[in-house]
């Protein structure tokens, strides 16, 4: 079988991404024909159809789905070939990495975990550039981008009901609570109606949430965290939320213990075994482990994971 080149592996991604072979012509500047001919090839090489093709456009099937994750991945590690290449032949060494660092993170990680982790990586490492897309946190989340090849490391939920995609590496960086959150004086916060937003949680979460027989089945849902905050803020409801997400709040929220059975959220960074051996995401990976866990109001407090709930 004969190996797929480098520019094969970029038309499949771009295919991909772009939905079609005469939009992936556009961007590489190409001819159709030119990314139909090269597709087939690369479909010849590997022994299966990459992508349906119809009259809206191309798609990856099952196989090219895995094709093109595999493909984003290794164009990325050349990427990181060269740069690590040309600052060992400078004399930089490992300790002084350069070059785009692509991270995916979700809304509140990307609020109050990453910044001051962010900060320190630039002072150290001023030849990192940081990429940060924000991702919900829902189904594959931040660690579908990683497995996908769009991120060298993402920030992302541990331990959920949603399956973490095989052969990542991940750890743990904090776990946070679960509050009641509800607006500032309410005297029975407990009859609020529920405000509820789609994230992944744990079993365990799922299983504390279903015995407790005083939470109403959600009257309103919100797209993110903010916006749950938000519409308690305004007295529309209360809500059920981890630290993280509580990081800041108003005053016009109040935070309320939900006991010491109350569900935890492990919070940790995700990234492949390939990326994880290289020196910008090894740096980036000591500046998260570096930082405090973060301060909260009362019972909205993450704790740096390993030490008590």
């Amino acid at each position: 079988m004969a190996d797929l080149a480098p520019h094969e592996l970029r038309i499949l991604v771009a295919v991909a991404d772009a939905g079609g072979f005469s939009a992936a012509a556009g961007v590489l500047g190409l001819t159709q024909s030119a990314v139909s001919h090269s597709v087939r090839s690369s479909e010849t090489k590997v022994g299966a159809v990459l992508f349906e093709r119809s009259g809206r456009g191309a798609r990856p099937t099952a196989a090219g789905a895995g094709a093109v994750a595999h493909a984003r991945r290794i164009l990325r590690l050349l990427d990181v070939l060269v740069a690590e290449a040309r600052g060992a032949a400078r004399g930089a060494g490992a300790e002084t990495p350069a070059g785009p660092l692509r991270i995916a993170a979700f809304r509140s990680a990307a609020l109050h975990l990453l910044p001051a982790a962010l900060e320190r990586l630039r002072a150290r490492h001023p030849g990192i550039d940081p990429e940060v897309r924000i991702v919900r946190e829902v189904g594959p989340g931040a660690a579908g981008e990683v497995a996908a090849g769009r991120a060298d490391l993402g920030i992302a939920t541990i331990g959920t009901r949603v399956p973490m995609p095989a052969g990542l590496v991940r750890s743990v960086l904090i776990e946070e609570p679960y509050a009641l959150v509800h607006p500032a004086g309410h005297p029975d916060p407990r009859a609020l109606p529920l405000v509820d937003w789609a994230e992944n949680c744990t079993s365990y979460t799922k299983a504390w949430w279903a015995a407790q027989d005083w939470i109403p089945r959600a009257t309103v849902e919100a797209e993110d965290d903010g916006a749950v905050l938000s519409m308690v803020s305004s007295g529309l409801g209360m809500a059920i939320m981890p630290a993280l997400s509580l990081t800041g709040a108003p005053p016009t929220i109040e935070i309320t213990a939900l006991g010491p059975d109350r569900p935890t959220r492990a919070v940790g960074y995700v990234t492949t075994p390939e990326q994880s051996r290289t020196r910008a995401v090894r740096a980036l990976v000591r500046e998260l482990r570096a930082l405090p866990a973060p301060r909260g109001r009362r019972d909205g407090t993450a704790r740096a994971a390993g030490t008590a709930a």
